[in-house]
């Protein structure tokens, strides 16, 4: 039996050698050679661009992660395959294909380089192209983007996998576990590369976990596969990734490949290790150097001689040169550019280019039926669309309001699910869905409400510039749907509205409708669009019948139109959301009193904003009042304020007033909320304020 079991475990382990020195044809080795001194060549000339104020500001040198790197970058299929490296991926991107002039284009910020033209940091690499993503600086958070394209590599049935690559320390962050936990629960095919070096910039592993070796953090993990390498050596690295990728692919799981490595040099080119390493361990660190120990075996084993692995090198040093010389000489980057960019251009109505209708055609819904009408129309529109959130499947629920109610007997659980209870999860996965395919169109509920949106908010602000940062080849086609506001006695986490943040990112649109038709043209425009979209839905008014319209069944609203709700001569009322029908009110209880004709400006669309129609109305009445549920101060209203002040002061008869509510959050008791929110009573005070300045 003891006999038996050795020759078991002699099979596997001879699986697991797919790759030794002995077995594999030299022009691999001659390869895989010539990639890693190409690597350390560049790895190593990267801080003299500084020096000589050339760029390459920020660099990470990866010496040390050669072994791990070059079987990353050997694995990964451009054609099926998605590559998410990290800023030390220098060796991953040379190893997956990327030239030694791309990388030096990338170091030096020109406007060539395919992975941003300049406008990301230099050492994050990437060819979109071939699914080689731009990542973000914030460490490990791309976890998320590739546990989502997995997502759409499993839905789709494609046979590649996901590749997230990154340091140990960034597995402390809360954004990982969720990857991790995510994509074991949906068993999705994703692996997350653990390069460990032990520190994280000065700080040792020791002071990030109690474990040793990070991946040990998600053991107990169900589905999750776990193997460890050493990621100094090319042939443990290699055999380690080939089995994991094999593994991923076959059981449909995410797994865990932990790498050790050594970190040869300082963090980065604004570190120095000297003040934290002493001299005992970096010399320790260097005789650990994984390109020496390869070119040694390479040597002694006489598959090699010393000329051969001199040529090799001389000729890496040639081709980085005349790569030097072409970079220096290429384009920078245009200042006019900057605009280029933020936002793709959105669905354009043919039908319905100003956003109105006549009311002839349509039924008359309420809020929360026309959102759930649109949302399932488009789902029969494009095939390809998803919506997943919190508390979205549970048999007859459709959402904490029953937006999404029946969606998923209709469209079936994998286009319409449940997610964890983790906003950073929700935004990130939908992020990395849509990267699988532009035709993909993902809905989320962002959060159960508005207020708990801001653990997605790391996400939220990756995303706005992802569209910027890749110079144009990648956005998110998401709509992040809110259930915001107050008026419902909800209290802290239930009743703030937040737009006030949202639309300080260039890179999103930001809606915020009131009337069921707004609600239904601008959800559908929204879903066709490329880009990211926070829908946000003033749930006090998902069944009041005060938002209740004729809806026609194709009813489209552009982006930054907004809609004269009530024309007027005296007054301009600007306003959004949950206030719109009380300035409705006022204005009209207005008019008997006194006789003023008030014109009610309903923004629908803050992010972009209808500034002509704002100027436009301002020019025609003299007089202006900013509405809305925020709080006055630092809320939406004053950059309507400062846009009115600076492009129509001269035809102003009045200062312009804004009405919002307290600078407090808004309380629980319905007396606290009524004392803090506007309401009618507070907006006809301040519209007669301006009246009779």
């Amino acid at each position: 039996m003891y006999f038996c079991r050795l020759l078991v475990k002699a099979k596997v382990m001879a699986q697991k050698r797919k790759y030794t020195l002995d077995n594999t044809n030299k022009e691999t080795l001659k390869n895989w050679y010539f990639l890693m001194t190409l690597g350390r060549q560049l790895d190593e000339k990267a801080p003299n661009y500084l020096k000589q104020a050339l760029g390459w500001s920020y660099h990470a040198p990866y010496a040390g992660h050669d072994g791990i790197q070059l079987a990353i970058g050997q694995i990964f299929d451009k054609e099926t395959d998605f590559l998410f490296p990290y800023y030390r991926d220098m060796l991953t991107a040379i190893s997956s294909g990327l030239t030694a002039e791309e990388v030096i284009l990338n170091g030096i910020s020109k406007a060539s380089d395919i992975a941003s033209g300049g406008r990301h940091m230099s050492n994050h690499f990437a060819k979109p192209e071939w699914n080689i993503h731009n990542v973000s600086s914030a460490t490990g958070n791309h976890t998320l983007h590739a546990a989502g394209v997995a997502r759409s590599i499993k839905l789709y049935e494609s046979k590649g996998v996901a590749i997230s690559s990154q340091g140990e320390s960034s597995t402390s962050e809360g954004y990982v576990f969720e990857a991790i936990n995510g994509a074991s629960k949906e068993k999705l095919p994703v692996l997350f590369v653990f390069q460990d070096n032990q520190y994280g910039i000065s700080v040792p592993q020791r002071d990030q976990s109690a474990n040793r070796r990070a991946a040990e953090n998600y053991k107990g993990i169900k589905n999750l596969k776990i193997m460890y390498c050493d990621g100094k050596n090319v042939f443990d690295s290699l055999n380690t990734m080939h089995l994991a990728k094999e593994y991923a692919q076959t059981n449909s799981c995410p797994v865990i490949v932990h790498a050790n490595c050594v970190r040869i040099h300082s963090h980065s080119n604004s570190d120095a290790h000297e003040l934290y390493r002493d001299e005992n361990e970096r010399r320790c660190v260097r005789l650990s150097d994984p390109l020496e120990r390869f070119k040694v075996q390479l040597i002694h084993s006489k598959k090699f001689t010393e000329e051969e692995i001199l040529a090799l090198d001389k000729e890496a040093k040639k081709q980085i040169s005349a790569a030097h010389k072409k970079a220096l000489v290429a384009p920078d980057p245009s200042p006019e550019s900057i605009h280029d960019f933020v936002i793709p251009e959105p669905f354009a109505s043919e039908k319905y280019p100003e956003g109105t209708h006549d009311g002839s055609k349509g039924e008359s819904l309420r809020l929360i039926q026309a959102l759930n009408q649109t949302l399932k129309a488009e789902f029969r529109h494009n095939p390809d669309t998803y919506i997943f959130g919190q508390d979205m499947a549970n048999k007859d629920k459709g959402g904490i309001f029953n937006v999404s109610k029946g969606m998923q007997q209709e469209f079936g659980p994998s286009r319409v699910f449940n997610a964890p209870i983790a906003e950073d999860f929700i935004l990130g996965t939908a992020n990395g869905m849509s990267r699988f395919d532009k035709k993909i169109r993902v809905v989320v509920e962002g959060a159960e409400f508005a207020d708990y949106f801001w653990p997605a908010m790391e996400q939220l602000v990756d995303s706005s510039h992802d569209f910027w940062r890749s110079n144009g080849q990648f956005a998110p086609n998401v709509t992040v749907r809110l259930a915001s506001g107050g008026y419902i006695g909800g209290g802290l986490y239930h009743s703030q509205t937040i737009e006030g943040a949202l639309t300080t990112f260039p890179g999103l649109r930001v809606v915020y409708p009131c009337f069921a038709d707004d609600a239904a043209g601008l959800l559908r425009t929204s879903m066709r669009s490329e880009g990211m979209t926070i829908f946000l839905e003033p749930k006090a008014l998902y069944n009041d019948p005060v938002a209740e319209t004729v809806v026609p069944d194709d009813f489209e609203v552009p982006f930054g139109k907004a809609r004269t709700r009530k024309e007027g001569k005296d007054i301009s009322v600007f306003t959004y959301g949950n206030t719109v029908p009380m300035c409705l009110t006022a204005a009209e209880q207005l008019e008997k009193e006194t006789g003023a004709s008030i014109e009610v400006i309903d923004l629908r669309s803050l992010l972009p904003l209808d500034t002509e129609a704002v100027l436009e109305s301002v020019k025609k009445t003299n007089r202006a009042v900013v509405v809305h549920e925020d709080k006055v101060f630092a809320g939406f209203g004053g950059e309507l304020v400062a846009t009115i002040a600076a492009e129509a002061f001269q035809h102003l008869d009045a200062p312009v007033k804004r009405i919002g509510s307290t600078f407090t959050p808004v309380g629980f008791n319905r007396i606290l909320e009524k004392a803090i929110l506007p309401d009618t009573d507070s907006i006809v005070t301040g519209i007669k304020e301006v009246l009779e300045f």
